[in-house]
C-alpha cells in the first residue's frame, strides 16, 4: 500500500440534520463505518476527526480538532497536523457513498504526476471542488491550512488557492462504479432519505 492515511471528518454539532451525522444508519452501518470501509483499500490506518469524536461510536482512533469552531477546514487541518504519513486522504462524514475505486483514482493521480500536486481535489458534477474528498500532502498543505486559519479564513478553498492543486473533472470520474452518487451531501433530513433509498437499491437480494 501507499504511504497514506485516511481521516474521517465527523464535523461538530450537525446542526441542519438534527442529529450527528456520524452515526446515522444506511443499511444497518453508519456512514463512517461505510467510509471507513472504502478506506481500508487503500490504506490500513484510518481515523475520525472532529468536536463529535467522542459522541461517535466508530471503535477508530480519535483527532480532536485544534480550533474550536473552524470549520471543515479546522477538521483538514487537525488530520494534516496527526497524520504521520506522506499522503494525507481527508473524507467527510456526510459523504457515504465515496468508493475504494475512487480513493485509488485520486492517489493514481497523485503518485504518478511528474511534478506531484500538493492536492487532488475532484470536482462535483455541478463543477464545484470537494475538497472533502481528496488527497493532501502533508508539509506544503498543512503549513498553507495553518497560514489560512491565523489569517482569519474558514473555507477550504483559501487552503487550496496557496498550493499547487490539481482539479480532477467529473467526467473523468464517471467511468467509476457508483460514481453519480459520490458527492451526495447528508446535509438535511431529505439528503438522509435519498440516501436511504440508494442503500436500499443497493442492497445485496437475500
Amino acid at each position: 500500500m501507499l504511504d497514506v492515511e485516511g481521516f474521517i471528518l465527523v464535523g461538530g454539532a450537525s446542526s441542519r440534520m438534527g442529529v450527528n451525522k456520524a452515526n446515522l444508519l444506511l443499511n444497518g452501518k453508519t456512514t463512517v463505518s461505510l467510509i471507513s470501509e472504502a478506506l481500508r483499500s487503500v490504506t490500513s490506518r484510518v481515523s475520525v476527526v472532529g468536536t463529535s469524536v467522542e459522541a461517535t461510536s466508530t471503535g477508530l482512533p480519535g483527532v480532536p480538532d485544534l480550533h474550536e469552531s473552524w470549520g471543515p477546514l479546522g477538521g483538514i487541518q487537525a488530520a494534516l497536523h496527526a497524520c504521520k504519513s506522506e499522503l494525507c486522504l481527508v473524507i467527510a462524514c456526510d459523504l457515504p457513498f465515496v468508493t475504494g475505486e475512487l480513493f485509488a483514482y485520486l492517489l493514481q493521480i497523485e503518485c504518478r504526476a511528474t511534478t506531484p500536486p500538493a492536492a487532488v481535489v475532484p470536482l462535483q458534477s455541478d463543477g464545484r471542488p470537494q475538497p472533502l474528498c481528496a488527497v493532501y500532502r502533508k508539509k506544503s498543505c498543512l503549513a498553507a491550512a495553518e497560514k489560512s486559519i491565523a489569517l482569519g479564513e474558514h473555507s477550504p478553498r483559501a487552503m487550496l488557492d496557496k498550493i499547487e492543486t490539481r482539479y480532477v473533472n467529473f467526467n473523468d470520474l464517471r467511468d467509476l462504479s457508483g460514481s453519480e452518487h459520490f458527492f451526495l451531501n447528508l446535509n438535511h433530513p431529505q439528503d438522509f432519505e435519498e440516501a436511504k433509498e440508494i442503500a436500499r437499491q443497493r442492497r445485496p437480494v437475500g
